[in-house]
């Protein structure tokens, strides 16, 4: 049997806690009145699309799971039964620097089809910040820790995962579902 260990706490510990003060530090300091805007826009699209590069493309994946799973009709762009966004749809972009290419692509593409376009960045002076309709910009001051315990876009990557979350709570209340009813929606894997 291993000895107990005496002093600091393990890295992964304090990466732990340095992560979720940030993440819960970033989003209390979000306009709740831009989170009732973007969930009132999500909740009367006809069609919701989500789109990130990289892990804020993983965060949009698992956006677009729950919001089909809520009984709204969502897709993610650049999956080949995506179909194409209309006037009156909504576009979700999830994009921490909101200056990648791809993303400022996909924002114009939905401007000139006159689409409804909601952002999620860490930037709010970004190019992509400012295609929104709807801004949602988490602000992460940074400090001489974060590359150390969160190195690149993690404190980003997990601030999103946990406002869509919270997103998915608001339209679950709006729309009258339950966990009961999303699970009935919830793809069966084998």
């Amino acid at each position: 049997m291993p000895a107990p260990r005496t002093g600091n706490p393990p890295v992964y510990l304090r990466a732990q806690r340095y992560i979720a003060d940030r993440v819960v530090a970033a989003l209390e300091r979000l306009d709740p009145s831009l989170v009732r805007q973007a969930v009132d826009v999500l909740r009367h699209a006809p069609q919701i699309f989500v789109y990130g590069a990289g892990r804020s493309g993983i965060i949009g994946r698992a956006f677009a799971m729950r919001l089909v799973q809520t009984g709204l009709t969502a897709y993610v762009i650049g999956e080949s039964v995506t179909p194409i966004v209309k006037k009156g749809d909504v576009v979700f972009i999830i994009s921490g620097q909101g200056e990648s290419y791809s993303s400022i692509q996909v924002a114009n593409i939905v401007r000139r089809e006159g689409a409804e376009l909601v952002v999620l960045t860490a930037r709010s002076s970004s190019k992509l910040a400012h295609t929104a309709t709807v801004l949602l910009a988490i602000e992460l001051p940074d400090d001489s820790e974060r590359a150390r315990y969160a190195p690149l876009g993690t404190i980003f990557e997990g601030a999103s995962l946990l406002l869509t979350d919270s997103l998915i709570s608001e339209l679950m209340a709006a729309h009258g579902e339950s966990e009961a009813s999303m699970r009935r929606r919830h793809a069966i894997i084998v």
